[in-house]
């Protein structure tokens, strides 16, 4: 575990070499195609970092924050766009974080790009009480059907999740002075696939896919379909993308060579929205469903799709598990100084 804890050392000093060097280029170079070109060597060593890791708690950060996001910001910051591009300019402080972290500076609260009312710490009680039950019944799921065992596994990740995204945004808004936009708006209240997706899920993500992704794909779509329905290959094209990038996480967390299943996953939810999108603009209120039908068919899709294509090629991973000693064996590195192997570590919760 020593090994791999000197290895991250160096894949955070490296991207922390490359992101003043990337905000330089920002101060020095003019937004366009010459400042793309400078900072596209930085995009490529982001997504060759994790490759240096072997670890999930280690490489999938590393992955989501640099391979995938912050290569992106980056795209969007060499042609004016983007978190990063900011009227003043972030300074070298606020351009590291806002670049690393799945995080949007608030500038201005009338030009916010979601408004979330905020919750008491009582709204999550329900949460954390489920997130333990499905902790303990995972240890025991052997005795349940494999689709129960995957609601454990899916909810325990998704709280996790939210957890983590909503702890970097407080951590870090405290530590910047700055408020952030929300990442996240109650994601299971959704009552159609793409509320689910652009105004509920991971918006921060959502936004920059908007960016680097909706909108060009949406112009160039725009000379060869009617502007009504113009939208629907561009939303297709974005989950096509997202799908590249989710596989390309998933590379990076087992270096498994891609079976396409996670892209095909994310191109399936851009397909219904399209059929959303053309229902809406065809029928219109004609064919409003009743909000708790609206929202049981919404969830009934992402169970199924998800179960079908998304999580075949994360549970190859075993993910719970080795989570659980990879925590352990860091753990135990901190604590002790010893250099074991994840084999040598039993995780206390899953036999």
């Amino acid at each position: 575990m020593g090994g791999e804890v000197y290895n991250l050392i160096v894949d955070l000093s490296i991207a922390l070499a490359s992101l003043v060097y990337s905000h330089s280029v920002g101060m020095l170079i003019s937004k366009g195609t010459a400042r793309f070109l400078a900072l596209f060597p930085v995009i490529c060593v982001f997504v060759c970092l994790p490759l240096n890791l072997k670890t999930i708690i280690f490489a999938g950060p590393i992955s989501f924050l640099l391979s995938w996001l912050g290569s992106f910001k980056l795209i969007l910051y060499a042609f004016g766009q983007g978190p990063l591009s900011t009227d003043p300019a972030l300074t070298l402080y606020h351009f590291i974080f806002a670049a690393c972290l799945p995080i949007k500076i608030i500038r201005n609260q009338e030009n916010a790009s979601h408004q979330i009312k905020k919750k008491s710490y009582i709204d999550y009680a329900p949460k954390v009480i489920l997130f333990i039950l499905s902790i303990i019944g995972y240890g025991y799921k052997d005795y349940f059907h494999a689709l129960v065992t995957i609601c454990f596994i899916a909810y325990s990740f998704v709280f996790m999740f939210v957890v983590s995204f909503n702890m970097i945004a407080l951590l870090f808004g405290t530590i910047l002075g700055v408020k952030l936009e929300p990442q996240f708006d109650e994601p299971h209240r959704a009552t159609s696939v793409q509320n689910y997706w652009g105004k509920r899920w991971n918006l921060v993500v959502s936004d920059i896919l908007r960016l680097i992704v909706y909108n060009p794909a949406r112009a160039i779509f725009s000379h060869f379909f009617p502007e009504r329905w113009v939208s629907v290959p561009a939303v297709i094209t974005t989950f096509l993308v997202s799908g590249i990038m989710h596989e390309m996480m998933f590379y990076h967390l087992g270096l498994y060579n891609p079976t396409w299943e996670v892209t095909w996953y994310f191109i399936l939810q851009g397909l219904w929205i399209g059929m959303e999108i053309v229902i809406k603009k065809t029928l219109g209120k004609r064919l409003e469903l009743p909000p708790i039908l609206a929202w049981l068919i919404t969830i009934t899709f992402l169970t199924l799709t998800t179960h079908w294509l998304f999580f075949p090629s994360f549970l190859r991973l075993d993910p719970l598990v080795t989570i659980c000693k990879e925590t352990m064996a860091l753990i135990g590195f901190m604590k002790h100084g010893h250099l074991l192997s994840l084999e040598e570590h039993a995780c206390p919760f899953f036999g």
